[in-house]
């Protein structure tokens, strides 16, 4: 099978188009054909070795995959050869007390497809059967991809590990984002009035097509500008996924008993704040990782009923990978890369 590797980290990385044995499933585990798989921010932490665990090279990437079962290994019951399939990135032992009560986000134990071990930037990938999401029949291949991690990541966010009440202000940080452009989707569907940033005239314009209230410059004083939109009350919550200095000014843009929850930390992963407002004000800071079997389900019931859509910037094929990392990696894209595995 042909697969595209990191072979060298740096920025760029080093990639190379490679020829290499198909993967042979084991007991438990499934081989996917891949048919499409997303490009992810942690696509480029590999890329530059900017996560905190060292991974050994060469690793395929890609986290974000929809396909077709190609083959079983014995003791995979339920799925056949041909069904169309997501695959959850964050696998999970399915035996630690977290995962034994459903929230496989926090397990012991877990992996990350396309970081921890090979990933959906080739033809096809060996998964373990626990990993797999049926596709609903109305949803393209292209559409699971780019919804998979980032959509499920949202969905998490502001379904499980956060509360949006009817009426109320959410703060979306980077409508253009994949994380940003979900969340705008589902805290409008769950009735929120939604504020976002962008830092582009185009970024800002997709968070008002998203259904977004307004869409302010993040180059500008943007927390500022929420207490003005509020009539200075501030936002019930804020989802964040960039950190650094951005996480600061959240806090400034938050009501009393409002609420941060954060994913990310490409901004900067080192954040100081001020203790006496945080507990005068009867502030929340919450963390979000990754996402659970029921998340991805519900990410893809939503995106099947039309209620979710993922914004695809472009759909490039497999040769042109290292394309799509400097697209991402320059601010260029406007909601997701795709890759285009098998047509």
């Amino acid at each position: 099978m042909k697969a595209f590797q990191l072979t060298a980290h740096g920025v760029p990385g080093q990639f190379a188009l490679r020829d290499l044995p198909d993967p042979q499933p084991g007991p438990g585990e499934v081989i996917v054909d891949v048919h499409a798989c997303g490009l992810n921010r942690l696509d480029l932490w590999l890329e530059e070795a900017g996560l905190p665990i060292s991974v050994p090279l060469p690793r395929t990437p890609g986290c974000e995959i929809a396909g077709r079962i190609a083959a079983t290994g014995k003791d995979v019951e339920g799925w056949t050869v041909g069904d169309r399939v997501a695959v959850q990135s964050n696998l999970f032992c399915g035996r630690c007390e977290f995962c034994q009560r459903g929230d496989e986000s926090l397990c012991l134990r877990g992996e990350l497809v396309g970081i921890t071990r090979d990933g959906g930037f080739a033809e096809r990938v060996l998964v373990p059967a626990s990993a797999l999401v049926r596709l609903p029949a109305e949803l393209s291949f292209e559409t699971a991809a780019a919804l998979t991690l980032a959509g499920s990541t949202a969905m998490h966010m502001l379904a499980n590990r956060a509360r949006v009440n009817r009426g109320e202000w959410v703060l979306v940080i980077g409508a253009a984002s994949g994380v940003g452009s979900a969340a705008i989707q589902i805290a409008r569907h769950l009735g929120a009035r939604v504020i976002t940033t962008g830092s582009t005239e185009p970024k800002r314009r997709l968070g008002l097509e998203l259904g977004a209230e307004a869409a302010l410059d993040a180059n500008s004083d943007w927390p500022a500008a929420v207490r003005r939109l509020t009539n200075r009350r501030g936002v019930d919550l804020v989802v964040e996924h960039v950190g650094g200095d951005v996480l600061q000014k959240a806090f400034d843009c938050l009501a009393r008993g409002g609420t941060i929850v954060t994913c990310g930390a490409t901004g900067g992963r080192d954040v100081p704040f001020k203790l006496w407002p945080f507990f005068v004000k009867q502030h929340q800071l919450i963390g979000s990782y990754g996402r659970t079997r029921a998340d991805m389900v519900a990410t893809l019931d939503w995106a099947a009923r039309g209620i979710l859509k993922p914004v695809i910037d472009s759909v490039l094929s497999l040769e042109r990978v290292p394309e799509a990392f400097a697209k991402l990696r320059a601010r260029l894209v406007l909601g997701k890369v795709v890759i285009a595995v098998k047509p």
